[in-house]
């Protein structure tokens, strides 16, 4: 089956979307909600294969959910705005649907879903290395021993217990091979949340450093911070 989730604030638009998910035998609607802090809690525990997420909602818009998401899972985003078809490609969306969504359309979309095979073998758990190449050279450094990544220019300075080190990669890229105590904090850094000892409105503390907490990325920054507090 596949594990369907929907997050979107207009109730009307929620039910019709579940009326064409309970029409797709292999589908398995486990999540429909309007509240976008929600999902990102119910993906701590559970997991989802495909998401038709709405981008125009308050607190969190769709595009803030991705960014949030270190492996984000298949999407398909639906709205009534066309204005943010060329950014969400940037997140490997598999389709894009304007309100009132059709059901001609709806299945189109799925059936893409099915081309970018959504149904792939588990992959090992996330290794507990995070492998880059330093100086031409392969380096393998402990996920735990990272600090906080700093995106700078075309390359990323990833700041250690024991050192810095300067690669070529960007920050979208490197998001995939993380773990997911690490959370994207501004559009220029990634913090470890495990290694946070303190909190302000504006930064997190990490070691003597302050990592800074921009106005997008707030709610979800102290919402994760909770919940890992939790486990």
């Amino acid at each position: 089956m596949i594990k369907i989730g929907i997050v979107d604030d207009e109730t009307l638009a929620r039910k019709v979307l579940e009326d064409y998910c309970s029409k797709i035998d292999n589908f398995e609607l486990v999540i429909s909600t309007g509240n976008p802090l929600e999902f990102i809690n119910f993906t701590q525990q559970h997991e989802i294969d495909l998401i038709f997420l709405d981008i125009e909602m308050p607190e969190l818009n769709g595009m803030e959910v991705l960014r949030s998401m270190i492996k984000p899972p298949k999407v398909i985003l639906t709205t009534a705005y066309s204005e943010y078809a060329l950014e969400s490609y940037n997140y490997g969306v598999v389709d894009y649907l304007l309100k009132p969504i059709k059901l001609e359309r709806f299945l189109k979309a799925i059936n893409k879903v099915s081309a970018s095979k959504i149904i792939e073998p588990k992959k090992n758990t996330v290794s507990k290395d995070l492998q880059i190449k330093h100086d031409g050279m392969p380096v393998n450094v402990p996920l735990n021993s990272i600090l906080y990544i700093q995106s700078f220019g075309n390359y990323l300075k990833i700041f250690t217990d024991s050192r810095m080190y300067l690669i070529s990669e960007t920050l979208i890229n490197i998001t995939t091979v993380l773990s997911e105590n690490f959370q994207r904090t501004h559009k220029s850094y990634i913090a470890n949340l495990n290694r946070v000892s303190k909190v302000s409105k504006t930064n997190l503390l990490i070691e003597d450093k302050k990592v800074p907490v921009s106005a997008m990325y707030k709610v979800i920054v102290f919402k994760k911070l909770e919940v890992l507090a939790k486990l």
